[in-house]
């Protein structure tokens, strides 16, 4: 985390979180997502704005991580932008060597492999799962076939990702849910009030 944000935690520790305005889709790009936008519907479905500012995008890649939840989050400054994931939390890059990268640019090294029932494939390392870019599909291709990977035999159901693995796709939803007044017995009215 950036020694500016550490300041601004110390300095405005108070500071509500943010939901439902950043979006990480299944290729690591980063979507901003206004009133507008949340209110067309959830992410991925209503994606937002693709944000392309190069020190912004380095900015959010230093401070990112997850609580203990497993919700994942942006710090920005004081205030935790908590993302909604369309995939994963963590997005693979392989290097012409078939080493890692993560679309934060964090390195990592395999510890399982596993595919999905459409054929996707994920990566699970120190720091989480992650979905394997598709453009580096051939290139994790030749890190399976030269023993650098194995892959689980079965295929994982997609829903049992996030349990399995320890994250929330949709903070957002998780903040609603919270939020919502338990369903009992409407409150009587007040006296006087027909």
């Amino acid at each position: 985390m950036d020694d500016i944000v550490k300041q601004a935690l110390a300095k405005w520790p108070n500071v509500p979180d943010c939901y439902g305005w950043l979006g990480l889709d299944a290729r690591g790009r980063w979507y901003l997502r206004d009133d507008a936008t949340q209110a067309a519907g959830p992410f991925p479905q209503s994606r937002g704005q693709l944000l392309q500012h190069d020190k912004l995008l380095a900015f959010i890649a230093r401070n990112y991580e997850a609580d203990a939840e497993g919700q994942w989050f942006f710090q920005n400054g004081p205030q935790r932008v908590y993302v909604e994931l369309e995939a994963t939390p963590l997005v693979w890059c392989i290097q012409a060597d078939l080493s890692l990268q993560s679309h934060t640019g964090q390195a990592a090294t395999a510890l399982e492999c596993l595919v999905d029932g459409q054929g996707r494939l994920y990566l699970v390392t120190a720091f989480g799962l992650g979905l394997v870019h598709t453009l580096d599909v051939p290139l994790a291709a030749d890190a399976l076939e030269s023993g650098r990977w194995s892959l689980q035999e079965e295929a994982v159901p997609v829903d049992s990702l996030p349990t399995r693995y320890g994250y929330v796709p949709s903070p957002h939803a998780l903040w609603a849910a919270r939020a919502r007044p338990s369903a009992g017995p409407a409150p009587a009215p007040a006296a006087g009030v027909p």
